[in-house]
């Protein structure tokens, strides 16, 4: 029997109603129809990649500030050098 179906990202349903009982054990074996081809997730993103000033430049080096708005990494490394730096807090003579 071969039966025409879709992927719902779950499971597989059988596009016309099917004469089985239900919970009725099958082996299914999986062919894609010609002209449909798998498209890998590194794919698609080539595909619809961007170029938009309204993007970070640095993607997602920085997330953290970007999602928690933690210091961006340059800032981070400014304030430990303060701390490494004694004239910091002593203040200059």
């Amino acid at each position: 029997m071969t039966v025409n179906a879709h992927f719902d990202g779950r499971a597989i349903i059988p596009d016309e109603p099917l004469d089985r009982r239900p919970n009725q054990a099958l082996i299914v074996q999986i062919k894609l129809i010609e002209g449909e081809t798998e498209e890998s997730a590194l794919a698609w993103i080539a595909a619809n990649a961007v170029d938009s000033d309204a993007l970070p430049h640095d993607l997602a080096d920085q997330h953290d500030h970007y999602l928690y708005g933690r210091p961006t990494e340059g800032h981070a490394r400014l304030v430990a050098s303060c701390f490494a730096d004694s004239s910091f807090w002593i203040g200059q003579a």
